[in-house]
């Protein structure tokens, strides 16, 4: 989620530069309501890649690498950086593939050419070099995402905070221990639970478990309409960052705010104990953390309350 939510910006400038080209997107269904109603974007072509394990699933690859190969692009853009999305960029047909220069598994050997990038740059600044090599100006970057929708039991009205603690990374995500912290720090105001992972029940009074219950609309939706966000280093914080820059604390733990965190430079950035906007991060953001303990936590949830 967090690639794409950092190509948007990209995919829009290209639709600004050249109004008449038709730009498609190779993505996962699971992303696919990301681009619901995106104008930059004509055509979506799904990469179902759970359905390709196995040896059904590799002869169920071959056909639709023969498929993607009848698309022929002029361009194709490899973002992601990988061997796997070098290939379809290649086999594409494209008469012209475009990466960045670290890009990984050898991905770089099925480029036509890539955009010089500093590796420890912010994914989006680095993505924006292809723009750059485009000769379209990456100034003034901007996220257009779906409105969303609250969900139709959805039944709180007065303000809420959300609270995101899942994340893919050993160590990344949020205990109950500290979810619970969290919420008693910020009482009165309820907080809703969102997003996919391990059950963290039993709960308390003020946490609404939307756990697991939401799609991405309406993950968007609630979001939008958070009075606040509190989130691991994951797809969904990217998602919060770009829709409320600053309503948003991104929790930190050994990945580094400054290369895979929120983009938004009043965005605040949690790590070691520290809490300050992103701007404000240097050296120290590169070191490995630690997870917040029960007390920060509160003290996270009490800070959030007097906003």
């Amino acid at each position: 989620m967090g690639d794409v939510i950092h190509t948007l910006p990209i995919v829009t400038r290209l639709h600004q530069a050249w109004p008449e080209a038709e730009i498609a997107w190779l993505i996962h269904p699971a992303l696919k309501e990301l681009l619901k109603d995106y104008a930059a974007v004509r055509k979506i072509i799904f990469f179902p890649r759970e359905e390709f394990r196995g040896f059904r699933g590799a002869l169920k690859a071959f056909i639709w690498m023969r498929t993607l190969r009848e698309w022929k692009p002029d361009l194709a853009i490899d973002l992601q950086g990988l061997l796997r999305s070098a290939l379809m960029a290649r086999f594409s047909g494209a008469s012209f593939t475009l990466g960045l220069s670290d890009a990984r598994e050898g991905a770089a050997l099925f480029y036509s050419s890539y955009a010089l990038v500093d590796p420890k740059a912010h994914a989006l600044k680095r993505y924006s070099q292809v723009l750059e090599k485009l000769a379209i100006s990456s100034e003034g970057l901007s996220f257009q995402l779906p409105e969303g929708r609250i969900p139709a039991d959805f039944s709180l009205s007065s303000p809420f905070v959300v609270i995101h603690p899942y994340a893919r990374g050993k160590g990344k995500s949020l205990t109950r221990e500290q979810v619970l912290a969290f919420a008693e720090g910020v009482k009165p105001s309820p907080v809703v639970l969102l997003g996919k992972g391990p059950s963290m029940k039993p709960l308390v009074e003020n946490i609404f478990d939307w756990s697991g219950k939401t799609n991405l609309l309406e993950l968007i939706g609630l979001l939008r309409h958070a009075s606040f966000v509190v989130s691991s280093d994951s797809g969904p914080m990217h998602l919060a960052a770009a829709l409320q820059p600053r309503r948003l604390v991104a929790i930190h733990r050994w990945s580094d705010p400054r290369r895979v965190g929120p983009y938004g430079q009043d965005t605040l950035v949690w790590k070691n104990g520290e809490l300050k906007p992103q701007r404000d991060w240097g050296e120290e953001a590169g070191r490995f953390g630690r997870a917040p303990t029960l007390e920060e936590m509160k003290a996270l949830g009490r800070m959030i309350a007097q906003q």
